[in-house]
C-alpha cells in the first residue's frame, strides 16, 4: 500500500524490504513515502531492496567491481553499525565518487540483506499462485485447501456463503476461542471468498469424496469435501473406505461401519451432515 508497486522487479524489492532487517522501517520507507509536504525523496525503484542492489547500483555509479563486492558484503552483514571506522573508510570512498548521501546513509543503517535470487523465487512463486486464484480459481482453492489446510467446519461450509459467515459472526463473538477453532476460522474466511466468487461446497459423498483431497465437481463450480475433513476420521480410516468402496459399493450404514473401520463418533457425525440420505441403517433393511 505504501509503495503502489507497478512492475515485477518492484514486487521482488518488496519481498527484499520484508526480510531484511532495518531496510524499510526507518530507512527506505522515508525515502520513498511522502513527507508531511507531500515531497517524496526518492522514487521507490531506487531504494536499496536487496542485497544484490548495493554492488549494481555502485557499478552503475562508477565504482570498480571489486569495491563494489566488498561494500555490498559490508552492508549487508550490518557491519557499518559494528565496525565505525571501517564504515567511514567505505562512505568516503563512495562519496569521493559522488554517489548521493541519501544512498550512503541507506547503507549505514542496514543491519541484514535479503539475497535477491532468494526474493525472486518467493516472488516468483507467489506470482504463479496468483495467476491461477485469478484465472482458474477453483484449481487454486481445490489445491489450496487440500494441501494448505486441515481444519474445517463441514456443517457451515456446505451451507454456503450465509451459512459460513454466520459461523464466522459466531466465532468473532465466542471468547477465548480454542487453536483448533482460531484454523477452522482462518479456513472459512477462504471459503468464504470461493462462496462469494460464486462457487460453492458439495457435502461429503460417500461414492465420490477422496480421503485429505478436495475434487472439483462436473460443472467446474464446486468442490466435494473429503472425508478427512471430518474431526475424528483420519487418514488410515479414509483410505479404507476408499479401499472397500473399490471392491463394491457400501449397501448400508452398518456396511460402512464395518467394513470400513469407521469410528462411531465419525459416523454419527456423518449421520448429522446427512450424507447416509441414501443408505438405510443395516444391511438387513437393505436387503429386505
Amino acid at each position: 500500500e505504501d509503495t503502489k508497486p507497478t512492475t515485477f522487479g518492484e514486487l521482488i524489492k518488496i519481498s527484499g524490504l520484508s526480510h531484511g532487517t532495518d531496510v524499510w522501517l526507518g530507512n527506505a520507507k522515508d525515502l520513498c513515502t511522502p513527507n508531511e509536504d507531500g515531497v517524496i525523496q526518492v522514487p521507490f525503484k531506487n531504494v536499496i531492496g536487496c542485497r544484490d542492489d548495493i554492488m549494481v547500483n555502485l557499478i552503475a555509479w562508477g565504482l570498480p567491481a571489486g569495491k563494489a563486492f566488498k561494500i555490498m558484503e559490508f552492508v549487508r552483514k550490518g557491519r557499518a553499525s559494528k565496525d565505525p571506522a571501517g564504515w567511514k573508510e567505505h562512505a568516503e570512498y563512495m562519496r569521493e565518487h559522488n554517489i548521493p548521501e541519501w544512498y550512503i546513509e541507506s547503507c549505514s543503517k542496514i543491519k541484514y540483506m535479503f539475497p535477491k535470487a532468494h526474493a525472486t523465487a518467493y516472488v516468483t512463486s507467489a506470482f504463479r499462485i496468483a495467476w491461477f486464484k485469478v484465472h482458474h480459481p477453483i484449481w487454486y482453492y481445490c489445491a489450496y485447501l487440500s494441501i494448505r489446510r486441515d481444519k474445517f467446519d463441514v456443517a457451515s461450509m456446505i451451507q454456503g456463503e450465509n451459512g459460513i459467515r454466520d459461523k464466522i459472526d459466531e466465532m468473532d463473538m465466542t471468547p477465548n476461542l480454542s487453536d483448533v477453532d482460531k484454523e477452522k476460522r482462518d479456513t472459512l474466511i477462504l471459503c468464504l471468498e470461493m462462496c462469494a466468487r460464486g462457487f460453492y461446497f458439495k457435502n461429503i459423498d460417500i461414492e465420490k469424496s477422496e480421503a485429505k483431497d478436495f475434487v472439483i465437481t462436473e460443472d467446474g463450480k464446486g468442490l466435494i469435501i473429503p472425508f478427512c475433513a471430518i474431526d475424528g476420521l483420519g487418514e488410515n480410516v479414509a483410505m479404507k473406505i476408499i479401499e472397500e468402496r473399490k471392491k463394491m459399493p457400501f449397501i448400508s450404514q452398518e456396511d460402512l461401519h464395518n467394513r470400513g473401520k469407521c469410528p462411531t463418533s465419525a459416523m454419527e457425525k456423518l449421520k448429522e451432515l446427512g450424507v447416509f440420505y441414501n443408505l438405510s441403517e443395516s444391511n438387513q433393511l437393505s436387503l429386505f
